[in-house]
């Protein structure tokens, strides 16, 4: 079983990666967070690996991740929650990837407005999320501090931060870039009940 690989990146795509690796090149499927994280065709990374096996008799695919954090959170969502496979999962995760420690407390405190909200799931994936991960996403070492939702004990507006994602997304902008505005948003303004105009007018200032 692969654990990592390190090597040069060849190529990458929003979705997958090749890794030259002793003169082999491994392909990668990778979330869109990760690959606008991964350096220019060239020079090297590592990255931790989680292998799928195809059923029926099907092949390997490669699932490749920058931190031990995010490979244990795929495997998490992969794992407990139904109806979800290694693809879905990495879906999962790219949006949970926002922030995992974030992520991490809206499950154990069954937020469904704020994996809506902040996360962009559909409130019916988000119960599922609850559901599935009720068990196991505590014992889950996550680094980093709980920066994006909540502040003082309470959620940062997430139905407003919603609405305002909704909003970027009709002006055109993409959603990596408009989430990661809208992080700014919340962690300059923590606790602060911003409504939605408020909220888009700071975040078009960070675009």
């Amino acid at each position: 079983m692969i654990a990592s690989l390190r090597g040069a990146v060849l190529n990458k795509t929003a979705e997958r990666v090749v890794l030259e690796v002793a003169g082999v090149g491994y392909e990668i499927c990778v979330t869109a967070a990760a690959a606008a994280a991964l350096p220019e065709p060239g020079r090297s990374v590592l990255l931790h690996i989680a292998e799928s096996v195809a059923m029926y008799g099907g092949g390997v695919t490669l699932y490749g991740f920058l931190t031990p954090s995010d490979k244990a959170m795929f495997l998490t969502l992969r794992d407990s929650v139904p109806a979800t496979g290694a693809k879905k999962a990495l879906e999962y995760l790219d949006k949970a990837s926002r922030s995992l420690p974030d992520f991490r407390r809206a499950v154990l405190d069954k937020d469904v407005k704020v994996l809506t909200g902040m996360f962009g799931f559909t409130r019916k994936t988000a119960e599922r999320l609850i559901d599935g991960l009720k068990d196991s996403i505590a014992a889950l070492d996550v680094p980093g501090a709980e920066r994006l939702v909540r502040a003082g004990g309470a959620a940062v507006a997430p139905a407003a931060m919603g609405q305002a994602l909704s909003a970027l997304a009709a002006l055109g902008y993409r959603s990596a870039e408009a989430r990661a505005a809208l992080s700014t948003v919340a962690e300059e303004h923590p606790g602060e009940a911003l409504d939605a105009e408020r909220i888009i007018r700071l975040a078009l200032k960070r675009l």
